[in-house]
């Protein structure tokens, strides 16, 4: 047997089992998921979409993208931001916001439940 084959054996799972994410959609396509939600805990933390954006390894142009895109699709903003001057700019997570993040953070946690029980049904 191949080298390759031989240590996709060893690293892989023992028997086929089920995986899936959970984002949500919008009018302009993906509104909301695994990113963006780690993206507002960022900005939580760090009080700032460059510093999030740092954390993350994110371009800050594809943050500010990103919260743009949230922010145009949400019924209200989920994040608000201060233009920069003397002391800076920054940003804050809004009320709709944080319970995006805790919505999603519950549906992936649900999907994940779901997809252990279900994956003990596999007779593969």
């Amino acid at each position: 047997m191949p080298k390759k084959r031989e240590k996709e054996k060893k690293n892989g799972p023992s028997r086929p089992g089920l995986r899936g994410r959970v984002w949500m959609d919008g009018p302009e396509g993906t509104f909301f998921g695994h990113g963006r939600a780690v993206l507002l805990e960022r900005i939580i933390e760090h009080g700032s979409i460059t510093k999030a954006a740092k954390s993350m390894d994110m371009a800050y142009r594809h943050a500010w993208d990103l919260v743009d895109s949230m922010n145009r699709q949400a019924k209200e903003p989920f994040v608000e931001v201060a233009t920069g001057g003397k002391g800076g700019g920054g940003a804050r997570v809004t009320k709709a916001g944080e319970q995006a993040i805790k919505m999603f953070w519950r549906f992936h946690k649900d999907l994940q439940a779901f997809l252990k029980r279900e994956e003990k049904k596999l007779r593969l």
